[in-house]
């Protein structure tokens, strides 16, 4: 007997972010296409031996993308919204979808397509935009191709598609149209056909339908049916076979009649879906195959293999031979890469309690050896179980004093002393600000120079005195340049920090930093997540000298101090998953919360504390968001309420539906929030308008995501929109989110344009006032 041992997707970036660092050199025509291409290919291949070399007896293909996975699939399936198609077809149309585009010597100048989170991932997603007149057609043979390229080096290979109902369901009624995505499904439905009767004509056997949806409430009366059509269609190509996939979350009451389908298989998710497991065992014929997704693919603790292999073992032991496979539980696209880099670099008592998509491979190969003879990896499993063990014992771990200060904690901490209204009026005649101030979320351009200083200093070819000289020049150029450009509430530019959680993280015990371990945020942007291995605490301060400094350049300006919130450290490091992740927060936020009092106390009058993952932490099941809503206010309400009345509050947040968490948002009781809006088609308009909000609030006017620059007509109309909905006097102007990403020339004419949008609406309120 032998097992099945594969994973649903593997890291596309590289050991060393090859794919970065070419993706975007072919942006700046340092590479050919062609070079792109091949460096590409090369790079799958690499990855395919890599998973072969670990044991796995099926490598996953066309999981590899140039951007995101989702817009390769609304490619694929012809899904280019008009203002593309004068494009030429191929990696430029496919990268203004992706960036937008503002080239003057084709006469193109689009913006790009709406940008979300992947489920509760910090993964982005491209939003593909559907019209009522869509035509649906194959546009590209990605997937047949790269699984022709696996075939040809002699691998077992799946491919990977993303499947109809998921596609339909993430994408968006283009502005203009009125029929839903899903009402498309029988339009779309035969370029799956023709797709799929490629693969089976080019030798494939089994194709990985990927229908993430599927782990969310479902309307079974809308959804049902259209699975049913989906693959009952699908179902009649010859020669294939189907694993339905689906994860971050229980199938729950989807699983009866997902199981029904006309699938030969289906993938659970066992480890944020362990509760599947029973009723998984009755609902899937006998005859279709279970994959068990086992080992986490979204965090990077070695997985307790005896545990696991219990699980398996049970699932075995009630099902037909051949019927169960072994996997990870969702792609490893979420993990880094591996811990290859890290040996010297971590100690090796939390080296051995780490597990990135590497050694993740192997876990997934021990698993499958073990179920069929398990004395043949009794040397590895001896040594998980030891590190495993050393994890649950290690001092290291707990913190007494911590956990005390937490447990002690009144209702008092939880609140401001006034209420917003009255806070309002101390902080108007505090900081004496304009109608519709105007001011940047965070961060300025790292440009190559910070880059390189920072590289420096780290290496020693730089000295800590001529390192904090670089800074303190960078920043106050920062500074004067805003005061110059006529923005109101001023930032530092934030040139100290690699990364928004990075950085505190470096600052806080409890917290490891990993060398190499890169996970991809979007596109060609990796983020390098904390690893939060033990108790929470600040043991000094972490911005204040930063901040007093930026301050003491800007005499007439305030500027703003700069954190990271309690819920987004969170989400956005690998949380230990020893203790509840609201225990963890708690400890966080206490943190934050000495870093807000210390910066009053320096002469900071506006802070911002940024939340910006805070609806990505919603669990995807609505009988589990009362328990995190509450809990995550809580936690951004004991980090910011230590301050005056007269000291303004800010947060900021991105890239979501927010409709859910809105009334979650009121009660964070912020003063003021900045909140991504441009690329969303002011949907939050709808939001204010069914909530409403009486604090303070600074929609996006553009997206800094995108290199273009947008005109000040173009900001002009997104703000007088804005107008209907917000009163004046609560209504700030300001970018979708931090400019880190961009270029100084590109940053200074939008800003500008954004200053003088401000400037023409003070005249226009002052006229009728």
């Amino acid at each position: 007997m032998s097992i099945k041992s594969t994973v649903l997707g593997f890291p596309r970036m590289g050991s060393d972010r090859q794919l970065k660092k070419l993706v975007e050199s072919f942006w700046a025509g340092k590479v050919s296409e062609q070079e792109l291409v091949e460096g590409s290919k090369k790079l799958r291949a690499d990855h395919w031996a890599l998973q072969k070399q670990h044991g796995l007896t099926e490598v996953p293909v066309s999981d590899f993308s140039y951007y995101d996975h989702v817009l390769d699939a609304a490619y694929a399936a012809g899904i280019i919204p008009e203002r593309y198609q004068q494009l030429d077809a191929g990696t430029q149309a496919y990268f203004a979808m992706a960036r937008g585009l503002q080239d003057k010597s084709i006469g193109a100048d689009v913006p790009s397509l709406e940008m979300k989170k992947w489920f509760d991932t910090n993964y982005h997603f491209m939003v593909p935009e559907i019209a009522d007149n869509q035509k649906f057609a194959l546009h590209s043979t990605k997937v047949v191709d790269e699984f022709k390229e696996a075939r040809a080096l002699g691998y077992a290979a799946r491919p990977v598609v993303l499947g109809p109902v998921t596609l339909l369901a993430l994408s968006k009624t283009a502005k203009g149209s009125t029929a839903t995505p899903l009402s498309h499904l029988a339009r779309l439905l035969p370029v799956y056909v023709e797709l799929l009767g490629q693969l089976a004509a080019a030798g494939a056997e089994w194709v990985q339908m990927d229908e993430p949806v599927l782990a969310l409430d479902l309307d079974a009366s809308v959804y049902r049916p259209a699975f049913e059509q989906a693959y009952g269609e699908l179902a009649k190509i010859g020669g294939l076979k189907y694993l339905l996939t689906s994860y971050f979350d229980r199938l729950g009451d989807n699983l009866a009649w997902a199981a029904a389908l006309p699938v030969h298989g289906i993938h659970l998710d066992l480890v944020r879906g362990a509760s599947d497991l029973d009723a998984a065992l009755a609902a899937v014929p006998a005859d279709k195959v279970i994959s068990a997704g086992l080992i986490n693919g979204r965090n990077i603790w070695k997985a307790n293999l005896d545990k696991q292999l219990a699980v398996l073992v049970k699932l075995i032991k009630a099902r037909a031979a051949g019927t169960v496979w072994v996997s990870s539980s969702c792609s490893l696209l979420h993990s880094p890469h591996s811990l290859a880099p890290e040996a010297g670099h971590l100690d090796a008592e939390t080296l051995g309690w780490l597990s990135f998509a590497e050694e993740k491979l192997e876990e997934v190969a021990v698993l499958a050896a073990a179920a069929v003879d398990v004395a043949s990896v009794q040397a590895q499993l001896q040594d998980n179980a030891s590190k495993v063990a050393s994890r649950k014992t290690s001092e290291r771990i707990t913190r007494p004093a911590v956990q005390q200060r937490l447990a002690a904690l009144d209702r008092s901490f939880y609140t401001r002393k006034a209420a917003f209204p009255a806070r309002q009026q101390l902080q108007r005649a505090a900081l004496k600000l304009p109608v519709f101030p105007t001011t940047t979320i965070g961060s300025f351009p790292q440009t190559a120079e910070v880059r390189k200083a920072r590289a420096q200093f780290r290496k020693g070819a730089l000295s800590k005195q001529e390192y904090a000289q670089f800074l303190d020049d960078e920043t106050r150029k920062c500074i004067e340049w805003q005061d110059q450009a006529g923005l109101d509430v001023l930032v530092h530019g934030e040139f100290e920090r690699t990364d928004m959680v990075e950085f505190f993280g470096e600052h806080l015990e409890g917290f490891v930093f990993t060398k190499k371990g890169w996970v991809q945020s979007y596109g060609s942007r990796c983020v390098k997540p904390p690893v939060i291995y033990g108790d929470v605490s600040r043991p000094h301060a972490m911005t204040v000298d930063v901040a007093r400094f930026a301050q003491s350049c800007s005499p007439r300006k305030p500027v703003k101090g700069m954190l990271t919130g309690p819920v987004t450290i969170l989400q956005w490091s690998f949380v230990r998953d020893d203790q509840p992740r609201a225990t963890t927060a708690g400890q966080i936020a206490l943190a934050i919360r000495d870093e807000v009092v210390d910066l009053e106390a320096a002469g900071i009058r506006v802070i911002q504390v940024d939340e910006p993952a805070i609806r990505e932490g919603l669990p995807l099941r609505k009988s589990d968001y009362d328990a995190y809503l509450a809990w995550s206010v809580d936690v951004f309400r004991l980090a910011t309420t230590g301050v005056a009345d007269q000291t303004q509050i800010h947060t900021h947040f991105c890239y979501s539906d927010f409709n859910e968490i809105f009334t979650a948002i009121k009660s964070l009781d912020a003063d003021v929030i900045t909140i991504e809006n441009s690329k969303s088609d002011l949907k939050l308009l709808g939001a204010l308008e069914t909530h409403g909000y009486a604090a303070e609030i600074g929609p996006g006017l553009y997206d800094i995501h995108s290199p273009r620059v947008p005109s000040v007509a173009e900001m002009a109309a997104r703000f007088a929109a804005l107008q209907k909905y917000i009163p004046a006097e609560n209504l700030w102007a300001n970018p979708d989110c931090g400019l880190k990403t961009r270029g100084w020339p590109e940053v200074k004419e939008s800003l500008q344009n954004l200053v003088a949008v401000a400037v023409a609406a003070r005249s226009q309120y002052a006229a009728k006032n």
